[in-house]
């Protein structure tokens, strides 16, 4: 397929120029406040330097927006160095009274070639033993979500609270193959989360839905309504929870190539709200919307004027779960450029439409 091949060498573009580091020195944690489901509390967030996601290092050559092989040592890292690693930056935090720990991997944490079982489960055990982490969150593809392996991370953790996100991207079959590349369907997603739903009230499991906002080749008007539709297909089919992760350019991927020849941005941060508006309006599950790179160069941007403060109302209503007034009320010059863009991709498509029937 044309867009593996084109993947694939980029990836091996990436890797040539690569500079070897640490496992230690690619680690990194940091806490913050955050919704857990129990309500508002504390969170540690966790990346672990691991082998590299399997599908990234396939002949596939990975999704087009993704830097995990750039970010990861590219050498098996053994059981032992995960688990001191983890220990390492547990220890930097403090752990509050309703804590959930969020380990980020370079790639899968439930694929037993990335991450070590030995590893997996000692890093649960030692979490089963912080009384006050109530959730533990992960990451994984969902052909690696199954029985078995959600009962041995639930076991390890004393049937604590867990959570298994997979990127299901978007609702489109055709977007995640062609835009996106995964390299799995809706199907495959939609037997990931029955597997976990159905081993509930069992055992303490849940699954979440990434989401993410304008892939490659969709205009942001698309990319509004794929994102809306894409978290009403979720709930419906079962997860408990979404997490939208708004564009951000990352080194060595097709994103990237794309935005330094001009025919890519990221989202605006209007769309953002503009998908928060409608997705809470008509979605009852929990919807997190990720701020990570908000104005900057490389990330969703409105205007210097506005970007700061749309953010902290973004991570205010994450909180709450609320469509802040201030959404409606809010004003600047920008919003006008945004509308045009809005209307100008529509009136594209429109045309692009209307001469394919021709």
């Amino acid at each position: 397929m044309e867009i593996q091949n084109l993947m694939h060498e980029i990836r091996e573009d990436t890797i040539g120029k690569m500079e070897k580091k640490s496992p230690y020195d690619l680690a990194a944690s940091w806490s913050g406040e955050d919704l857990l489901y129990s309500g508002v509390g504390n969170a540690i967030f966790i990346v672990l330097p691991t082998s590299g996601c399997a599908w990234a290092l396939s002949g596939s050559g990975g999704c087009t927006m993704c830097s995990y092989v750039a970010d990861s040592p590219l050498v098996d890292v053994d059981a032992s160095t995960l688990v001191d690693i983890f220990k390492k930056c547990l220890a930097k935090h403090d752990i509050a009274e309703k804590t959930a720990v969020k380990i980020f991997v370079s790639g899968s944490f439930l694929n037993e070639d990335e991450v070590p079982k030995a590893a997996r489960d000692e890093i649960l055990r030692i979490l089963k033993d912080e009384e006050n982490v109530k959730e533990v969150v992960v990451e994984s593809r969902p052909e690696y979500v199954t029985e078995d392996v959600m009962k041995e991370c639930s076991q390890a953790l004393g049937n604590k609270l867990f959570e298994v996100g997979m990127g299901l991207e978007t609702s489109n079959d055709y977007t995640r193959k062609y835009k996106i590349n995964k390299g799995f369907t809706r199907e495959d997603f939609e037997r990931a989360v029955s597997t976990i739903n159905e081993m509930r009230p069992d055992y303490n499991v849940h699954g979440k839905a990434y989401l993410f906002v304008k892939p490659i080749l969709l205009s942001e008007k698309d990319a509004i309504e794929e994102a809306v539709e894409s978290a009403r297909y979720a709930e419906g089919v079962g997860a408990s929870r979404i997490s939208f992760c708004p564009a951000t350019i990352h080194k060595g991927t097709l994103m990237e190539l794309l935005w330094k020849q001009g025919s890519y941005q990221p989202p605006w941060i209007w769309s953002v709200i503009e998908i928060i508006k409608r997705v809470r309006s008509s979605v009852k599950i929990p919807v997190i919307m990720d701020t990570s790179a908000f104005g900057t160069r490389r990330g969703p941007y409105n205007c210097k004027k506005c970007n700061s403060k749309l953010k902290s109302m973004i991570i205010r209503s994450n909180l709450e779960q609320s469509i802040p007034k201030e959404f409606e009320e809010f004003e600047c010059d920008c919003k006008a450029k945004w509308i045009a863009d809005v209307k100008f991709s529509d009136l594209t498509r429109s045309t692009t439409n209307l001469n394919r029937r021709k």
